[in-house]
């Protein structure tokens, strides 16, 4: 039986330094990888090179803005310098935004997709360089429930990862017979830093479980392990045939019409 072992891979993850992405870059390493955690945030990323040497023996952190194509292809550039191939690139990085479209401006448009779309095209462009000198390579695109349904006021990050979807299938077939495997993964509502601020947000802590369990029929937000470990399965032998996918991990979220009805019929004929 094939393992879920990246021994001997070198990774970047983007993002890596709270969150979803402090998780991959955790499994990714527990799994083997030496990673390579990407984050703008220095003292997130010096936690995390830490905690990587502390754990494993192995693996750095770079401060890098994805949005700056010199720090991207820098980024690049330096891993490959350094170990000789670059193996798997995991787009985490971006952007959350919650904004009345009428109060949105063209800046705020600009970054958000300057961020999570240019971004994530500029880390796949560079990337797939020394992939396709080496003949193989995974990408997994961090993308979200959003590509799948909107929310109101969420227009221009909406529009990113709508566009995240549409360029890791396009890259997908186009790189495919060259060995190089690219999907994408959709998070719902996941314990992040996000999912606090919401609580803490929330005039009745109570009122807002009871909504949001609701909506997903696990009845809990994920862990961003349970990204991971997804992470970690496509990056494997084991996941070779998934190309262009879209793989949604939300607890069942997307897969309900409508949230729940305390008052369903028991039966309806």
């Amino acid at each position: 039986m094939i393992a879920m072992d990246l021994s001997g891979k070198i990774a970047i993850v983007t993002g890596a330094g709270r969150g979803i992405g402090r998780a991959i870059a955790d499994k990714m390493a527990e799994a083997g990888a030496t990673v390579i955690g990407a984050q703008r945030n220095v003292e997130q990323g010096e936690a995390l090179a830490a905690d990587l040497q502390r754990l494993y023996g192995r693996g750095e952190s770079v401060v890098c803005d994805i949005s700056d194509e010199k720090q991207v292809k820098a980024l690049i550039s330096g891993v490959v310098d350094r170990y000789g191939r670059l193996d798997i690139l995991i787009n985490n990085a971006g952007r959350n935004w919650v904004k009345s479209t009428m109060e949105t401006t063209m800046k705020d448009w600009d970054e958000m997709i300057g961020v999570d779309l240019r971004g994530t095209f500029a880390c796949c462009r560079y990337a797939l360089e020394p992939m396709l000198d080496q003949g193989a390579g995974h990408i997994i695109n961090i993308a979200t429930v959003h590509s799948y349904a909107c929310i109101p006021g969420s227009a221009p990050y909406d529009a990113a990862k709508w566009g995240v979807v549409g360029l890791t299938k396009s890259l997908a077939i186009e790189f495919a017979a060259q060995g190089i495997h690219i999907n994408a993964i959709s998070p719902g509502l996941i314990n992040t830093q996000m999912w606090q601020d919401v609580q803490a947000a929330a005039p009745d802590l109570e009122a807002c479980h009871r909504y949001w369990n609701s909506q997903i029929p696990s009845q809990r937000p994920g862990e961003p392990e349970e990204i991971a470990y997804a992470c970690v399965f496509l990056c494997t032998p084991m996941a070779d045939y998934f190309i262009g996918s879209n793989i949604f991990i939300d607890g069942g979220m997307i897969a309900t019409l409508v949230g729940d009805d305390p008052a369903v019929a028991s039966s309806v004929d």
